[in-house]
């Protein structure tokens, strides 16, 4: 729908939609080809998150150098992108698990996870 109903909400609500349907598929797709491949699916998943936050912005990184006499704007996409990748993309599921495991009153409260793999974090 177009932005200008009801303040852009419905075009927004099915924008999420697309990107949820769009991850399933990646997802789908990227754990199918790592089994006709033989890869562990945890390698297949670091692999396909990577490219997917990655190639993006490499590509904006690249607009932006070349539309700038200094580049100055592409290092700052590359080192912005790279630290919300890191802070959000692993810390805060760490902190929604150990907040989790703080107020669940299962066990003895703290946050523990075994180091059997990748896959189980």
């Amino acid at each position: 729908p177009p932005t200008s109903y009801l303040g852009g909400w419905p075009a927004f609500c099915v924008s999420l939609g697309f990107i949820g349907m769009c991850t399933f598929l990646v997802g789908e797709l990227a754990s199918l080809f790592g089994c006709v491949v033989g890869i562990p699916d945890a390698v297949t998943a670091i692999t396909v998150v990577a490219l997917g936050t990655s190639l993006p912005d490499t590509f904006a990184s690249r607009t932006a150098a070349l539309n700038d006499d200094t580049a100055d704007s592409a290092i700052g996409n590359v080192t912005g992108s790279n630290s919300v990748n890191v802070f959000l993309g692993l810390g805060l599921p760490w902190i929604v698990g150990s907040l989790y495991h703080m107020f669940a009153h299962t066990g003895d409260g703290r946050y523990h996870v075994p180091a059997e793999g990748l896959g189980f974090t």
